[in-house]
């Protein structure tokens, strides 16, 4: 893995070194006034190599690469641990504040046909307002652990979240209090005062001044790996997945048979090259800036999923070695298997020839489902439905 991570950088890096020709080259400071029309085809080469390590070199003095968009940060954003937020989903609990600093979303289906998102916001400390905010199951603490992230929650069900949000290494702010763990005074409710579901908010000041009255790291730990979640490349040379001879036009992704209600679908921007997501039909938006949430990468994570009782609370095998999914990226997509052997591990994602794939510099949408043969399990993608 670290690898071909070095190979990906020594490539941006060759680019880099292409783009910064020389300015005093004869051929354009010797044109005659009659041969002006030679120089706009040297110009615009020139700029276009230009842009291309403006893009790929830092914008400021301190900016670094982030760990899980590969976008440029201030060095800060590295060093301190993201947010690992649950937000409902609920058509009455839209638009959500915060998305916009959310770097990896997921979704997944939790009891009632109804399914559940937590978001992975990095570079969170200015926020004024972040939620709203719910319950977590135990399958999104699985997924979050890789970012050792704080958990923002409002409760769960304790039978199944409560033996590892109170292991001593799972950080966790948990608007509800008691076993599970405790708030420590971040949230509050608006409008103040309210006790119903879809009022309790966070932000960046309280989270902060909670993590210190728990004696949280505020600050990534040492089983975190230090280095970039994904295998990223930049923007001077995109991964189209054009090298993939099976990769089929992905602009179209209707993920509705998977999450019947939410009914969640995402449509490819070309020119800006990212998915766009939508919710219930309508864009789904960042309360703070109005912004439709965009995606470079997009993530289809089959999981071995299982009914656990009564009250229909569902268990997703998070860790393992054997399933498969799609990776979807620039209008195309393709079949992938992935990884996960341990709490603090990143997934990994293969393609079929056994390479870890790359991810285009940007943030992430996964959808995790149920593996196939099983209901609410069929998605389209450009009319196509895939249900194995």
């Amino acid at each position: 893995m670290k690898r071909l991570k070095a190979l990906v950088l020594t490539g941006l890096m060759f680019t880099m070194l292409i783009g910064c020709g020389s300015k005093d080259d004869e051929s354009v400071v010797g044109l005659s006034v009659e041969k002006l029309e030679d120089v706009a085809p040297v110009a615009a080469s020139v700029e276009a190599s230009v842009e291309a390590v403006d893009e790929d070199a830092p914008p400021a003095e301190g900016m670094v690469r982030s760990y899980f968009t590969n976008e440029w940060v201030d060095e800060s954003v590295n060093t301190n641990r993201p947010l690992a937020v649950m937000y409902p989903i609920n058509k009455e609990a839209q638009p959500q504040y915060g998305l916009s600093n959310v770097a990896v979303f997921y979704e997944i289906m939790e009891e009632g046909n109804m399914s559940r998102q937590m978001g992975i916001l990095e570079n969170w400390e200015n926020l004024e307002q972040i939620g709203n905010i719910r319950s977590i199951r135990d399958y999104f603490i699985y997924a979050a652990l890789e970012y050792d992230p704080i958990i923002i929650h409002y409760g769960g069900p304790e039978l199944y979240v409560k033996s590892i949000l109170t292991r001593d290494d799972v950080d966790n702010l948990n608007g509800v209090g008691g076993v599970m763990g405790s708030d420590y005074g971040a949230f509050f409710r608006i409008p103040e005062g309210s006790t119903s579901e879809h009022t309790a908010f966070t932000d960046g000041a309280h989270v902060s001044n909670a993590i210190e009255k728990a004696g949280f790291s505020k600050e990534h730990r040492d089983k975190f790996e230090g280095q970039s979640h994904f295998t990223f490349t930049g923007y001077s040379n995109p991964n189209t997945l054009d090298d993939y001879p099976d990769a089929v036009e992905a602009t179209d992704i209707d993920m509705s048979g998977c999450y019947p209600v939410t009914k969640s679908a995402l449509t490819y921007d070309a020119e800006k090259g990212v998915y766009l997501k939508t919710l219930y039909g309508n864009p789904q938006k960042d309360a703070v800036t109005g912004e439709q949430l965009a995606f470079a990468n997009v993530v289809i994570q089959r999981a071995y999923r299982e009914v656990r009782d009564d009250n229909g609370y569902l268990a997703y095998q998070m860790h393992d070695t054997t399933r498969d999914g799609y990776f979807i990226t620039k209008g195309k997509m393709i079949h992938v298997t992935w990884e996960k052997t341990d709490d603090y591990s990143p997934t990994t994602y293969y393609d079929d020839n056994g390479n870890e794939v790359v991810f285009n510099t940007g943030k992430t949408m996964i959808f995790v489902v149920q593996e196939s043969n099983a209901s609410f399990y069929k998605f389209d993608v450009n009319g196509v439905t895939y249900t194995d």
